[in-house]
């Protein structure tokens, strides 16, 4: 009589570790709602204007948001905006990059940061990343430099910020920009200064799901008087403003409207202000499951010495060799334990292998199906270009959000339990 063994792993049907949803991350609370009412009451939604003149530069709430985002990071200059992509794009154009110019960027962060070359022509220049903190390899991007090479976009990798010090001398060395996108790391530090201040220019992220959010936004900040109006130029209608202006250089003049309301604004200064304590959060959550998650093959990505990492999301690092089943086939295993994140429903559990595919091998780069049909150089966009970020994505990291700041503690245990259990149940996940 053949006897049929019960499965232990909710994958194989057995019992998950648990089934009712995590808690959301919500941040908007009150304190969003006064000040949302108080604009609305005032019927003033926006104030810009696409001239020069008093309401070139946005309404009240946008110009009181921007003081206090200055203020609170310790910038001269900060530039609010629609969106970090727009502030991106916004950046590059005023540090003038150009067609025929070359812009060194990450393999492996959102799309934004690599495609903003493109918007003026240059070339998207892919360098590969560090073995241990994720962020752009130093090494790998002197050794991409060219002639053409006009600035570098560095990308502060969920939540920890760049190597500061060794991209810093690089660029002195070879007179090149700095623009870094912290859209993943508002609060960090490096030594005592903030993600966004590392570089000539910071751009930050207010979408839904970042730390603090305006549904959607962005910032830009700079210390550099120059490029901070040029900034400002971009983001409403420069061409139309530049003659009365005085404007003398025209290069990449040509604006648009990425322009922040003053709804967003308001809801921006009361999310500020909360910053700190969701970060302290997270910090402490993500500590927690350090701590407390020991798999064999399993370990937590670290933070660089000297800074301090505000966990837009949490790495690790897997070991198939030592698990005995490879990366993916255990997370699946993972994921079927737990539950959907409140809020989230539809992306399953928060947490996957890999974070995105090396952007290179998107279409956009593979097929060199840029602007208008525009022609580069001839440079090629092959697999193998980085092969840390290539490694990293297709066997080695994992990434979660289960240490947002409204996870408690028996929440975390549940991600703990979720993996012991199907570590301790492998043998079910192999053939």
């Amino acid at each position: 009589m053949n006897t049929i063994m019960k499965k232990a792993l909710a994958i194989n049907g057995g019992k998950p570790v648990r089934t009712k949803l995590f808690p959301a991350y919500l941040t908007i609370g009150e304190e969003e709602k006064e000040a949302v009412n108080r604009v609305l009451d005032s019927g003033i939604l926006s104030r810009y204007l696409g001239v020069w003149g008093d309401d070139f530069y946005g309404g009240p709430e946008v110009q009181a948001f921007e003081k206090e985002w200055a203020a609170y990071f310790g910038v001269k200059h900060a530039i609010a905006v629609n969106s970090a992509t727009t502030g991106l794009q916004a950046a590059l154009g005023a540090v003038g990059v150009s067609a025929g110019d070359e812009v060194i960027v990450s393999p492996y962060t959102m799309s934004a940061s690599a495609v903003a070359p493109l918007w003026y022509g240059a070339t998207p220049v892919f360098a590969d990343i560090e073995q241990d903190y994720l962020c752009l390899d130093p090494r790998s991007v002197e050794e991409r430099i060219t002639k053409k090479t006009k600035a570098v976009v560095v990308v502060d990798l969920f939540g920890q910020p760049y190597d500061r010090d060794a991209l810093r001398a690089i660029a002195k060395k070879h007179r090149l920009t700095i623009v870094e996108d912290a859209a993943q790391a508002p609060g960090a530090k490096h030594k005592g200064a903030y993600a966004g201040t590392l570089g000539d220019i910071g751009v930050f992220s207010l979408n839904y799901h970042k730390h603090i959010h305006t549904g959607e936004g962005g910032v830009v900040v700079t210390d550099n008087d120059a490029l901070a109006e040029r900034i400002r130029l971009i983001r409403n209608h420069a061409e139309s403003v530049v003659e009365k202006k005085g404007v003398a250089d025209l290069v990449n003049m040509v604006g648009s409207n990425f322009r922040m309301t003053e709804i967003g604004a308001t809801i921006g200064r009361a999310q500020l202000l909360k910053l700190e304590g969701l970060n302290e959060k997270r910090i402490h959550n993500a500590n927690y499951l350090a701590r407390h998650l020991v798999v064999p093959g399993i370990s937590f990505a670290p933070a660089r010495p000297g800074s301090t990492h505000v966990y837009y999301q949490q790495a690790l690092f897997y070991d198939e060799k030592k698990v005995g089943v490879s990366r993916d086939v255990f997370i699946r295993a993972v994921k079927a334990e737990l539950p959907e994140t409140a809020l989230r429903e539809g992306h399953g559990p928060l947490i996957g292998g890999g974070y995105v595919k090396p952007l290179y091998l998107l279409p956009l780069f593979q097929k060199r199906a840029f602007l208008g049909g525009q022609t580069l150089s001839e440079r090629r966009y092959e697999r193998g270009l980085c092969p840390v970020a290539e490694d990293m994505h297709m066997k080695v990291l994992i990434t979660h959000e289960f240490m947002h700041s409204f996870m408690k503690k028996r929440d975390l245990d549940d991600v703990i339990a979720a993996f012991e259990k199907v570590y301790k149940h492998r043998s079910e996940l192999t053939p």
